[in-house]
């Protein structure tokens, strides 16, 4: 017995320590854990617990890149509808001043086809109107095609020609050399024809320009122009006169009536008739 007290003492710290170990094994095995040997000391529940810590975070950051990722695409995406709707815009601008542009074209191509329509009805009117002179002029007089004859027919400027400074200079072209416009030649008359018909058929076919109107007020054509010379081209009293067989009548060259043999002539004063020795018989008006 005193032997074995002995023995007790002496190994007291080792008894006490296989205790301790045992009473942890036990209490280890109630919990239902195993203690891990080895130089990490750590349980298994916190390896565990951190294990899962660690794949939480790891999870967390995958989704945050996720996330990211998400809110790249997002952006993207939203950028890239910012950006159609900003081309829509754009393209809807354009699209837009398009539409403007080919309105304004076609308003204005529309009031290009209302001048042109006007300017028509403008030439379609002086022409309807030379139409009407014409006729005006002939129903006056009974004219008999079957019945012809001929009479001799001129028409010179002679009168402008010292008086050059007064006539547009773009008109200096028009006055021959010489004065004469249409040199003294033999025509064809029929019954019935005035000096108004015989001289507007034949500046008509020789390329002759001329203008005229009807007067109603005198009942007879009234002569304007020939070859482009307008009355009051060089002054107040200038302007076509006509004479017949050397005289100057004092009515309307569509009121004269044409006989076999006469000589016509178209001259242009620059003085109411007194520079051609027809001032005595323009008691009317120039160009009738």
């Amino acid at each position: 017995m005193g032997f074995d007290m002995v023995v007790i003492k002496k190994h007291k710290v080792k008894i006490i320590a296989a205790l301790v170990i045992v009473v942890a094994l036990v209490v280890a095995w109630s919990y239902g854990e195993t203690p891990i040997t080895g130089g990490d000391n750590t349980p298994a529940t916190l390896a565990l617990a951190e294990t899962d810590e660690l794949n939480q975070d790891e999870n967390d950051a995958t989704g945050q890149d996720e996330n990211g990722e998400l809110d790249q695409n997002g952006s993207d995406e939203l950028n890239e509808n910012q950006t159609d709707e900003q081309n829509q815009d754009t393209n809807g601008e354009l699209d837009q001043n398009g539409t403007d542009e080919l309105n304004e074209n076609q308003a204005q191509l529309g009031d290009q086809n209302q001048a042109d329509g006007t300017t028509l009805t403008q030439n379609q009117t002086q022409e309807g109107s030379s139409n009407d002179n014409d006729n005006a002029a002939n129903q006056a007089n009974q004219i008999n095609e079957d019945g012809s004859f001929t009479v001799t027919l001129s028409v010179r400027v002679d009168t402008i020609l010292p008086n050059m400074h007064i006539l547009d200079s773009e008109k200096h072209e028009l006055i021959p050399d010489n004065g004469v416009i249409f040199a003294a030649r033999q025509v064809t008359a029929y019954e019935g024809e005035s000096v108004f018909n015989v001289l507007q058929r034949e500046m008509r076919r020789n390329g002759i320009h001329m203008a005229s109107r009807f007067t109603p007020v005198f009942n007879s054509a009234y002569v304007e122009a020939i070859n482009n010379i307008y009355e009051f081209d060089v002054g107040p009293l200038s302007g076509w006169m006509y004479r017949v067989n050397g005289e100057f009548p004092n009515f309307g060259s569509s009121r004269y009536i044409l006989s076999p043999g006469d000589v016509i002539e178209w001259l242009y004063t620059v003085d109411l008739g007194r520079d051609i020795g027809g001032h005595a018989a323009n008691t009317g008006q120039r160009g009738e």
